[in-house]
């Protein structure tokens, strides 16, 4: 009877292991993608954000990195929004020794196996005629559009006024020559926009 019974908690054991083992096999066969990073084909987007905006500001700056897993570049090259008239790329360059700030002239690649990051300082979205504000902790969506890949609908934390990195992760980038750029709908304003509308 004690064999028998024996037996009987090791076939549970093992049919409990290997419920387990089938369980775990097939999370990871899963897209690892948690609620806010996005898969496009061989696209990946993370952490999109935002900058919450002050006032009556009629700009805001939102930041987000993209991964091309692929064998071919891709461009992000247009993108909208409810809350702006027009979502576009920019860009800040140092130029004879003033920030300024210009479009992306037919949008950002990424190139096959690398990841491109959208931050204060760099590349970054720039959202056009808010009809509304970006008001902290809140989730803006805004789709994307990339030339070979197609679109995709993302959400755009919103962080506090200011935010250098998202979450409050906030570090020292004063000797990257923008720590002290203020680029909320403010320093846009005050920007040396002497690019825009012009081809490069």
């Amino acid at each position: 009877m004690t064999r028998i019974m024996s037996c009987r908690m090791s076939g549970i054991r093992t049919l409990a292991l290997t419920f387990a083992f089938t369980f775990i096999a097939l999370a990871a066969s899963l897209p690892l993608v948690s609620a806010h990073e996005y898969k496009l084909g061989d696209l990946h987007i993370d952490h999109p954000w935002a900058r919450a905006t002050p006032g009556a500001a009629k700009v805001g700056g939102g930041y987000l990195t993209v991964t091309n897993n692929g064998t071919e570049a891709d461009r992000l090259v247009s993108g909208s929004a409810t809350f702006a008239d027009k979502v576009e790329f920019h860009e800040m360059k140092t130029d004879g020794g003033t920030m300024v700030m210009r479009p992306v002239e037919g949008g950002i690649e990424v190139p096959a196996g690398e990841t491109v990051e959208l931050k204060p300082g760099g590349l970054h979205v720039m959202f056009m005629g808010l009809s509304e504000q970006l008001v902290e902790g809140e989730k803006r969506k805004v789709t994307l559009t990339f030339e070979k890949a197609g679109d995709v609908e993302v959400e755009f934390s919103v962080d506090k006024i200011g935010a250098k990195e998202p979450g409050g992760m906030e570090h020292d980038h004063g000797k990257m020559g923008y720590g002290t750029m203020n680029h909320d709908a403010e320093g846009h304003e005050s920007m040396d926009h002497s690019g825009h509308g012009k081809s490069n």
